[in-house]
């Protein structure tokens, strides 16, 4: 699909980072947008963007929408098919995604779910839920972002990194599944996967916001205490900070994860449209992405020792997310 003029896209998670971005670049470029992320303010900020970008007459709709929730997602399906007057979506990007549940043995449960009920069921739910209007247009693609942590299950060995990893595994494998699906049964629905590394995007910011309803100025004594262990064990001279100063580099990191990444969300939402109108499935986002995947394909026995991530960061691949800082990915 190399014209994306006078079709229709949806897009998850486009109130912020890639999701935005895209909707952005898809509107100048003539595209109708069904844009759905959890919060309504940052969604009107996103389609004020899209209405200055776009030519005169562009639809765009916004909607409210938790993609872990099928109900919700159904009844956002709905609410697409109503405003835009269609029954067929020719773009469907499931780009929604938070951190969190690092831990499968010490992080609540319900953290972990919500994580993975993000990251994994808003994919499967959208593209469930989408399926027969994508079927129902005359050509059409689904793009799925995963992360490099669908293939490097880690964030470095201080900390753990179980919710979000199991879910970009599943998203990279269910992709790929697509793949040859489609090509039996619906040969003229394509299937991106999208992989970013380390992307200029709010996730970091976004996921206490959501997962506990506050960022990390609010965190509770006993999520410091946790904060001040981790920063301990890579080394940090943390015992004596007091609690509101520990707050402060949590919320710092998450800040820096989104102002010092090396590559912005505008750049990767172009390197992803460039990646769909030249029908690729495989969609590395950045450099760090392309090292990566070289350097788990070249070591995978190794890829979860120690001096991997050491060698990683003298290299300078993910220097920021070795340290456990934050996720890569969507969102």
């Amino acid at each position: 699909m190399k014209d994306f003029n006078g079709r229709l896209a949806v897009i998850t998670g486009a109130g912020s980072g890639m999701g935005r971005e895209l909707a952005v670049q898809l509107a100048a470029a003539g595209c109708h947008l069904g844009l759905c992320d959890i919060g309504v303010l940052s969604l009107e900020e996103t389609r004020a963007l899209c209405a200055a970008a776009g030519p005169a007459g562009l639809k765009i709709s916004i909607h409210r929408c938790d993609v872990a929730d099928e109900a919700q997602v159904l009844a956002f399906r709905d609410a697409v098919k109503a405003e835009h007057g269609t029954e067929c979506v020719h773009l469907l990007f499931n780009n929604a995604g938070i951190g969190g549940g690092g831990s499968f043995i010490a992080d609540e449960r319900s953290e972990w779910e919500r994580t993975f009920g993000v990251c994994w069921y808003g994919v499967y739910y959208c593209s469930r839920a989408f399926l027969p209007l994508v079927l129902a247009a005359p050509e059409a693609h689904i793009v799925n972002t995963s992360s490099v942590n669908g293939f490097w299950a880690s964030l470095g060995p201080a900390v753990p990194h179980t919710a979000y990893s199991a879910a970009k595994f599943a998203v990279k494998g269910f992709t790929e599944a697509l793949i040859n699906d489609c090509r039996l049964n619906a040969p003229h629905v394509k299937v991106s996967l999208v992989m970013p590394g380390h992307i200029g995007t709010s996730i970091a910011l976004n996921t206490g916001k959501i997962l506990r309803g506050r960022d990390a100025m609010g965190m509770t004594a006993a999520e410091v205490a946790d904060a001040r262990a981790r920063m301990a064990a890579r080394g940090l001279p943390v015992d004596n900070l007091p609690d509101d100063h520990i707050r402060a580099a949590m919320h710092q990191m998450a800040v820096d994860f989104r102002e010092k990444a090396p590559l912005t969300a505008a750049q990767a939402a172009t390197i992803i449209l460039d990646g769909v109108r030249e029908g690729r499935w495989r969609i590395l986002v950045g450099e760090d992405a392309k090292q990566l995947d070289a350097m788990v394909r070249a070591e995978p026995e190794l890829a979860y020792e120690p001096d991997f991530t050491e060698r990683m960061r003298a290299q300078g691949v993910l220097a920021n997310l070795a340290q456990g800082s934050a996720q890569s990915g969507g969102g």
